[in-house]
């Protein structure tokens, strides 16, 4: 099992998974948790200014310098120093950090996970499905996958990337400033703490250009909805405690919530994007299900991130381990990059659900599987939007 990294795709589940964006804009931390998945909140983050006294003290706990941060500190990977617990998350925003020529040499990371709580499916791996080849998505994405983008963020390997999707705000209806994407790409799970630098791009590279075209492209192009900031992230205590570059016996909760903050101010992510996903909670067992689509930007070989891709195929099971939630799965050619991406489905009145989002895969890049969303995850969500109501 290889790890897979930042997102994939999928359309064509007909007109119920159109992505496209309906208008364009301009501009208790306690934590939730059952028997099967505790969801934990991260502290708030930093804005557009210093970092919040809170969390400053925080860093200096740790023996980090809170007026070195943005000058290069957060480069400082120091196990001793590097922040893992929920409460310790910490985002300043860097003006300028992440430019068009960082962003597109940024790689995947190492990181996997899956599953979803449901007794029907317990403990249950279907035949492995056969390799669907992932498609590139139309452009220009914002009329055809708005919602879909790439998270890019600072491990100690280096620049990394994600995929990521936005969903609605059930506290901030139509000004929603969340987006779902996997645990892994913003924890290293056991082995570490919270990854640095977290900026997400809705329909990055608009026009799917190359890395040659990408050279002269105008700001507008790479980002043409503006790059926004994580100022809060939450993602799962069994990613946290568990989590491993394989999935670990966290993989079956690899799921992660992001609050963004526009890097130059302007309207909610919702509003400027024009659309958002609904997150479903209680998706039927996957015989009752039907075909599954995958959004996202593959970058492993031979991909090299910079192109949405979407893979659609029938829902299938995979079970990692006795006793854990099982997971979905379904064929895609899809490779590391695809992680994080979410997995639409039909609702019950056909419109375009959010039921999973990529986690792991094989090393020959054939499958995809993504944790099933239960009652944790919907807790994890749940506090996200409660966190913020009425902001």
């Amino acid at each position: 099992m290889r790890s897979i990294r930042p997102l994939l795709a999928a359309t064509s589940l007909v007109a119920a998974l159109a992505l496209t964006a309906t208008a364009c804009g301009g501009d208790s931390e306690d934590s939730a948790s059952d028997k099967s998945a505790s969801s934990t909140p991260a502290a708030d983050g930093a804005g557009g200014g210093g970092i919040p006294a809170d969390l400053a003290d925080r860093l200096k706990e740790h023996g980090v310098d809170p007026e070195k941060w943005k000058d290069g500190e957060w480069k400082n990977w120091d196990k001793d120093k590097w922040l893992r617990s929920a409460k310790d998350f910490v985002n300043p925003v860097i003006k300028d950090l992440w430019k068009p020529e960082r962003m597109k040499t940024a790689k995947s990371p190492t990181k996997t996970l899956a599953a979803g709580d449901i007794s029907g499916d317990q403990d249950v791996t279907d035949p492995e499905p056969q390799p669907v080849q992932a498609e590139p998505e139309k452009t220009p994405y914002t009329d055809h996958a708005a919602p879909v983008g790439k998270v890019f963020f600072d491990s100690p390997e280096g620049s990394m990337v994600c995929s990521a999707t936005v969903v609605k705000d059930p506290k901030n209806p139509g000004k929603s400033n969340l987006v779902w994407t996997a645990g892994h790409c913003v924890h290293a799970g056991a082995g570490g703490g919270w990854y640095r630098n977290i900026m997400f791009v809705p329909a990055y590279n608009n026009t799917g250009k190359s890395a040659d075209a990408l050279q002269n492209a105008q700001p507008q192009e790479v980002a043409p909805y503006g790059q926004y900031w994580a100022d809060w992230v939450a993602t799962s205590n069994e990613w946290i405690n568990e989590g491993g570059p394989t999935g670990g016996d966290g993989a079956a909760y690899d799921y992660s919530v992001m609050h963004v903050t526009p890097e130059n101010g302007g309207k909610s992510l919702e509003e400027t994007v024009g659309a958002a996903l609904d997150v479903d909670f209680d998706a039927p067992e996957a015989s009752g299900i039907g075909d599954l689509g995958a959004w996202g930007y593959p970058a492993a070989p031979p991909y090299d991130g910079l192109i949405m891709h979407k893979c659609v195929d029938a829902a299938g099971r995979l079970s990692i381990a006795p006793g854990t939630p099982t997971m979905w799965r379904i064929g895609c050619t899809m490779t590391g990059g695809s992680s994080g991406g979410g997995w639409i489905a039909a609702g019950p009145d056909g419109e375009s659900v959010l039921v999973s989002n990529t986690s792991i895969g094989p090393v020959t890049a054939g499958w995809l599987a993504g944790p099933r969303f239960g009652e944790g995850a919907e807790q994890l969500y749940t506090m996200m939007s409660d966190k913020f109501a009425g902001q």
